[in-house]
């Protein structure tokens, strides 16, 4: 018996060298695995660790609304506590936490929206950031890509000179800086678009041409102000990848053939510089969701962002720990899914051991 089951590994590890692309694969999986249960694992301790008691604060609030007898503090104060998490130590607290995640699903009480579930807090806010951010991160980096392939291409032209030091320039504003100049010219000097909110408040949210072009009005600002930034940022570092490029023997030899330039820049050239922003795509989005978090306060966008932060003024743990770990599996999962998809770019990877 015993001899068989050590046969079941020895095949298992036969079957994977023959198979460098499924070893690859279930390799990075695994990685996968321990970078999220170490990152949410260190989000709980770092956010528990805070100074301040949460249930004291909601019991204060809860006294000057009215709705909260004095006399009874201290059984409400231990209901409370059991309710959110936060009795027992804090190692009891964290595989309470885990155990609830994991087998039951559920966050636990919101404190920003008692007694909603801070699932259903961030659930209503995530699509807000979907739109918002996600569109914003794709656009930019598609847009940089192809701007700074250009401008790589066609460097020592006047053009690609005049774009690549605006955008020397302008690439390391923050996101809420540039909000601020836009907002600035376009909102209270020309009046074109809102300053604030995300769509007419006077409207019924729905599926309907005067709501949708109500989000595209008030979500114009914010999401201007990360493409923007983001292009610039995405064009230096494509053209930084493209210029050492346009040297090499195969693109002098496709020259020679001659093939169009425009086949030889999206063929040859360009697929050779967009497999690194490919992984350098999935390591930023933890990054611009930063970003994000101060543009959505601004605009006072009701996303993620703008959970977090109030979440975060009255120590809601809940809220706080699933934004943070919604983040954190998104991040994870974007750069998992993104470094299964280089096999199918670049056929070396999957020898990677």
């Amino acid at each position: 018996m015993s001899s068989e089951v050590a046969v079941v590994p020895g095949r298992m590890r036969s079957w994977l060298a023959a198979h460098p692309l499924a070893s690859y694969a279930v390799r990075r999986f695994g990685l996968y695995l321990v970078e999220l249960w170490g990152a949410v694992t260190v989000a709980f301790f770092f956010f528990r660790l805070i100074p301040g008691d949460p249930i004291q604060t909601f019991i204060q609030t809860l006294q000057q609304n009215y709705v909260y007898n004095a006399q009874a503090s201290a059984a409400v104060i231990e209901r409370y506590r059991s309710e959110f998490g936060l009795d027992g130590n804090l190692f009891s607290q964290y595989l309470h936490y885990m155990y609830r995640v994991l087998f039951q699903q559920d966050l636990g009480p919101s404190l920003i929206n008692y007694p909603t579930p801070a699932q259903d807090v961030i659930m209503r806010a995530l699509p807000w950031t979907v739109g918002l951010l996600g569109l914003s991160a794709v656009l930019a980096w598609v847009l940089g890509l192809l701007v700074g392939a250009l401008a790589g291409w066609r460097r020592g032209k006047a053009g690609a000179d005049l774009v690549t030091n605006l955008a020397i320039a302008l690439s390391h504003v923050p996101y809420y800086f540039l909000a601020l100049i836009l907002t600035f010219i376009f909102a209270y000097q020309l009046a074109w678009l809102p300053a604030r909110s995300a769509y007419n408040a006077r409207l019924t949210p729905g599926i309907s041409p005067e709501f949708v072009l109500s989000l595209l009005k008030y979500g114009l600002l914010p999401s201007l102000s990360i493409v923007v930034i983001g292009v610039f940022s995405w064009l230096l570092s494509t053209r930084m990848l493209m210029v050492p490029v346009l040297g090499e023997d195969y693109l002098t030899y496709a020259q020679a053939k001659g093939l169009r330039p425009r086949r030889i820049l999206t063929k040859y050239a360009l697929r050779n510089c967009y497999l690194p922003q490919v992984t350098a795509f999935g390591i930023s989005l933890g990054f611009i969701f930063n970003g994000n978090v101060l543009v959505e306060q601004l605009f006072n966008y009701p996303g993620l962002g703008a959970t977090l932060v109030n979440a975060i003024q009255i120590l809601d743990f809940n809220t706080i720990l699933g934004v943070t770990n919604l983040a954190i599996f998104a991040v994870l999962t974007a750069n998992l899914i993104l470094d299964l998809l280089l096999p199918l770019l670049d056929p070396r990877v999957k020898y990677w051991r």
